[in-house]
């Protein structure tokens, strides 16, 4: 039966979910039922690509993506798949209407990591808006379930959202991206000379997304609110971490929030949630 296939296809994409990250893992698991295994599809389906250009350092990356690429248009035109990933997310494509305009942009973002190694002003915006604020949008358009006036009343949080999230990871795993893969995506920014002054400067840009973020947050569908909600202050406490530390310890280990933590965050947020303080 086809609705066994189906199923077979979103269970991969929430195994995908649970293995690579923790934090989005257990926010999913906050939503209503009707939206989780549509927010599984779409991480699996960004989670795979990112895969490609961030790892797969032996292998003829330029051509991997490629054919992703044309995997997911293919999917996404014949509505079926033999790679669960995309089957999985074409299906969320065509039930949520997520066009190419948001589509595109973040295939795109992916093949800039390929020849991109830094990213002046135009191109670190435009890399940021493809690789995470319409993942936010994706994301988003499965929350408004085809409300277009609810959707384009929250686009722009939803994109700020994903801004700060990702301008966190940038400094999350500056190191990594500089030793491994050669990147630096600040623009302006020599990593050998990072200086307090620039880092405070990032800082401040991630507050004001995180600020009007939060604006959109509040004013989410109930059944997606709190999940949301629970990303958001994950990340608020890294960047806090982050902010609180020193340029050296950025640029020499991968700044965390422990499982403790977590759990704290979580435990306080469920308190905010039921006393309606969010």
């Amino acid at each position: 039966m086809k609705q066994l296939y189906d199923n077979t296809c979103n269970e991969c994409s929430k195994l995908i979910t649970n293995r690579y990250s923790t934090s989005f893992s257990l926010g999913i698991k906050l939503f209503d039922n009707k939206f989780k295994s549509a927010i599984y599809a779409i991480y699996g389906f960004v989670r795979f690509a990112d895969e490609i250009v961030d790892t797969f350092h032996d292998k003829p990356k330029a051509e991997l993506l490629r054919k992703f690429r044309n995997d997911t248009y293919e999917a996404i035109e014949h509505k079926i798949s033999l790679n669960p990933v995309l089957h999985a997310f074409q299906d969320v494509v065509h039930n949520y209407n997520i066009g190419r305009d948001i589509i595109d942009p973040f295939l795109d973002s992916m093949e800039m990591d390929l020849y991109f190694h830094t990213y002046e002003d135009s191109k670190y915006k435009e890399y940021i808006y493809g690789s995470a604020e319409v993942v936010g949008l994706m994301c988003l358009k499965v929350f408004c379930e085809g409300n277009q006036q609810q959707y384009d009343s929250l686009r722009e949080p939803a994109c700020k959202l994903g801004s700060a999230f990702q301008k966190i990871n940038f400094l999350r795993d500056m190191k990594s991206d500089f030793d491994e893969r050669g990147r630096v995506y600040f623009p302006g920014i020599d990593y050998t000379k990072f200086n307090d002054q620039q880092k405070r400067q990032i800082e401040l840009d991630i507050k004001s997304d995180f600020d009007d973020a939060y604006k959109g947050i509040v004013r989410l569908p109930k059944g997606a609110k709190f999940g949301v909600y629970l990303a958001y202050v994950y990340y608020l406490k890294l960047y806090e971490k982050i902010k609180n530390s020193t340029v050296g310890l950025v640029k020499e280990e991968r700044i965390r929030v422990n499982d403790g933590r977590k759990m704290y965050l979580l435990f306080s947020s469920v308190v905010k949630n039921q006393l309606n303080l969010i």
